[in-house]
C-alpha cells in the first residue's frame, strides 16, 4: 500500500467514527439509546437494515464464492423478498402495538418469563459468537495479505465500533450506516468498472459472460430436489425464506433497526426497500467475483490465494514439488490466455465455437487438479493449515491489480462493512441483555438513567467479548457460510417460537418452552450427524434446511405438548 491509500483509508474510517459520535452524543434515556426515539425515516431504516446484513464477510467471501462456484449462491437470497412481505404484514404491526424495546420482550406477555429468557439466551449465544466473527473476518485476511498483526487489527476494529456505539447507541448506528453504505457501493462500483477496464481491449462484456458461462460460473438456478446440494431454488425459497424470516423477524440486530422507525408504515417501507434491493446487490457482488475469475483467465494466478500457505510450503520439504506445480500452472495460464483470446475472436464473429468451449472446460479442469495437488502439499506441510482460499480471492485482486488510492478505498469498504454490522450487533446484544435479562430480573425498579448506563456498559462488555472471540477463533472453510451455518443452527427454533406466538393463540407457555428446548437439541443432533461429520460439499443435508426443520419441529412439538396438557386437564 502506498501513502495515498493509507490517507484515504484513515480519513474514511475516522470520519465515520467522529461523525457518529458528534451527531449522536448525549443520549438522554433508554428509548433514545435503543430505539433512537422512534424518529428514523423509512429510507434510513432500509439502509440500516441492508448495512447490518452486509458485513465485511459479504464483500470478502461472496466474490470468492462466485470465483470458485459461480452464481448459484444467489439462490440463497430467493426467500428474502417474500420474508420481507410477511414480516411487514405480520411482525411489524404486532411489535409496534406491543411498544417493546426488544423482540423477546413480546414473548413474556404472550407466554411467560422462561420462554422470553430462553429466546433471549439463544439470541445472545448465536449473535455473541457471530459478532466476533464479524470483526475477525476482515482482520484475518488483512493481516495475512498486508502483514499486519492480527490481534492488533481485531482490537482496532473493535475499538472503532465501540467508540461511537457506546456513546450514541442505535442513533449512532443508523447515522453512520448512511456513510458506510455510500462508501461500500461506491467502492464496489469502481472495482467492477476497473475489472472490466483491465480485460483485453477486444473483449466485450458479453464475451466475458460467455467465458464465465463456458466455465459453468453463470448457472443461476438449480431446480433439483437433492437435499445434499447446498444451494438450489427450493432450498432458497424454503430454507432461505425461513432463515430470512428468522433473521429479520426475530434477531434483535434487525428488529432494532425497524423498531426505530417513525411509524408502522415507515418501518414496513424500509423493509420492503431492503427486499427490492438486497437480491440485486448480492447479484452484483457475485457477478464481480465472476468477472475476477474472467480477469484471471488472462493474467497470472497463484496456486493458492492465501499467501501464508505458499510461504508455509516454501519453507517445508515440499518446496520443490510446490515449485513444480507453480511452473505447470504458469504454463497452463499462457495456454488459457491463448485459447480464451481465440474464443473471443470467434465470438466477435458471432460464432460460439463448441470445440473451443470444450477446450476451456478441459483447461479449467486441469487448473483445478493443480490447485487440489497444491492443497494436498499445504496440508502435508501443516495439518492445521486452512487450504481453502475463497476468502482471499478478491483482496488478492485488489492489492495486486488496482491503482493507488482505490486500494485504500476498497479496504475502507471492507472495514466499513465490518463496523456497520458489528455496531448493530453490539446494540442488539446490549439492549437484549439490559432489557430482557438485567432489568427483568431486578427486584427493585431503577431510574431510566440507570438503565441507560447499564445498556451502555453492556455495549462495552459485548464489544470486549467480540474482540476476545475474534482473537481466539480460527478460520473456517468460507466465512460467509460460517455465519449462515451458525444462524441456521439457532434461527429455526427462534422463528418457531414467534410463529407459535403469532399464529397459534391456544398454545401456552409451558408447551412452547419445552418444544423449543427439544427442537434445539434435535437441531444440534441433526447438524452433528448430517452436516458437521462430512467434508465440505459431501454433507447429507444442506444447512439451509435446518431453518425450516427447526421451525417445523418447534411448531409441531408445541401442538403435541399443548394437546397432551389439555387432555390431562380434561381427565
Amino acid at each position: 500500500m502506498k501513502q495515498l491509500d493509507w490517507i484515504i483509508l484513515s480519513i474514511t474510517l475516522l470520519f465515520i467514527v467522529f461523525y457518529g459520535v458528534y451527531k449522536t452524543r448525549g443520549s438522554r434515556n433508554v428509548e433514545e439509546y435503543i430505539l433512537a426515539n422512534k424518529e428514523t425515516p423509512w429510507w434510513l431504516v432500509g439502509l440500516s437494515v441492508m448495512a447490518t446484513q452486509a458485513s465485511a464477510i459479504t464483500f470478502l467471501s461472496t466474490p470468492g464464492q462466485a470465483y470458485h462456484d459461480g452464481m448459484g449462491f444467489i439462490q440463497f437470497y430467493f426467500g428474502l423478498p417474500l420474508a420481507m412481505v410477511v414480516i411487514s404484514l405480520v411482525f411489524i404491526p404486532i411489535y409496534h402495538k406491543a411498544k417493546i424495546f426488544t423482540a423477546y420482550e413480546y414473548l413474556e406477555g404472550r407466554f411467560d418469563i422462561k420462554t422470553r429468557s430462553l429466546a433471549s439466551l439463544l439470541f445472545l449465544l448465536q449473535r455473541g459468537l457471530a459478532a466476533g466473527i464479524t470483526i475477525y473476518a476482515p482482520a484475518i485476511i488483512l493481516s495475512t495479505l498486508l502483514g499486519w498483526n492480527l490481534t492488533l487489527l481485531n482490537i482496532i476494529i473493535g475499538v472503532l465500533v465501540i467508540s461511537y456505539t457506546f456513546i450514541g447507541g442505535t442513533r449512532a448506528v443508523n447515522v453512520t450506516h448512511k456513510q458506510q453504505m455510500f462508501i461500500i457501493m461506491l467502492g464496489m462500483a469502481l472495482a467492477f468498472y476497473l475489472i472490466l477496464h483491465l480485460l483485453p481491449n477486444e473483449m466485450t462484456f458479453s464475451n466475458a459472460l460467455h467465458i464465465a458461462g463456458a466455465n459453468d460460473k453463470m448457472t443461476l438456478l438449480d431446480f433439483s430436489f437433492d437435499t445434499e446440494t447446498r444451494y438450489t431454488f427450493w432450498s432458497g425459497i424454503t430454507g432461505g425464506f425461513f432463515l430470512m424470516l428468522s433473521y429479520f423477524g426475530t434477531d434483535q440486530t434487525q428488529v432494532g433497526r425497524y423498531l426505530s422507525g417513525k411509524t408502522v408504515r415507515e418501518s414496513q417501507m424500509g423493509l420492503i426497500m431492503n427486499g427490492f434491493l438486497k437480491v440485486p446487490m448480492q447479484f452484483f457482488i457475485l457477478l464481480t467475483g465472476v468477472m475476477v475469475f474472467v480477469f484471471y483467465q488472462f493474467n497470472p494466478v497463484p496456486l493458492n490465494f492465501n499467501p501464508n500457505n505458499s510461504e508455509l510450503v516454501k519453507h517445508s520439504k515440499y518446496q520443490e514439488a510446490y515449485a513444480t506445480l507453480e511452473k505447470r500452472l504458469a504454463a497452463l495460464g499462457e495456454e488459457k490466455k491463448e485459447y480464451n483470446l481465440l474464443y473471443i475472436d470467434h465470438l466477435n464473429q458471432n460464432f460460439d465455437n463448441p470445440i473451443l468451449r470444450n477446450k476451456l472446460i478441459d483447461l479449467a479442469g486441469r487448473e483445478k487438479d493443480l490447485r487440489d495437488q497444491a492443497k494436498e502439499l499445504i496440508g502435508k506441510a501443516d495439518r492445521k493449515a486452512e487450504t481453502n482460499d475463497k476468502d482471499y480471492v478478491f483482496l488478492h485482486f485488489i492489492l495486486h491489480y488496482l491503482p493507488t488510492g482505490l486500494i485504500g478505498l476498497l479496504l475502507a469498504v471492507i472495514l466499513s462493512a465490518a463496523m456497520s454490522s458489528s455496531a448493530s450487533e453490539l446494540t442488539a446484544l446490549a439492549s437484549t441483555t439490559a432489557i430482557d435479562i438485567y432489568k427483568r430480573n431486578l427486584k427493585n425498579e431503577k431510574s431510566d438513567k440507570h438503565y441507560l448506563r447499564a445498556t451502555q456498559l453492556f455495549t462495552l462488555f459485548w464489544g470486549c467479548v467480540a474482540i476476545l472471540f475474534a482473537c481466539i477463533c480460527t478460520l473456517f472453510e468460507n466465512l460467509i457460510q460460517l455465519v449462515n451455518i451458525l444462524g441456521s443452527v439457532f434461527y429455526g427454533t427462534l422463528l418457531g417460537i414467534f410463529l407459535v406466538a403469532f399464529l397459534l393463540k391456544y398454545v401456552r407457555g409451558n408447551a412452547v418452552f419445552w418444544s423449543a428446548v427439544l427442537s434445539q437439541i434435535s437441531i444440534f443432533l441433526i447438524y452433528y450427524f448430517f452436516i458437521h461429520q462430512y467434508p465440505s460439499g459431501q454433507e447429507r443435508l444442506g444447512y439451509l434446511w435446518l431453518n425450516f426443520i427447526g421451525a417445523v419441529l418447534t411448531i409441531g412439538f408445541s401442538l403435541i405438548f399443548q394437546f397432551v396438557q389439555n387432555r390431562k386437564i380434561t381427565i
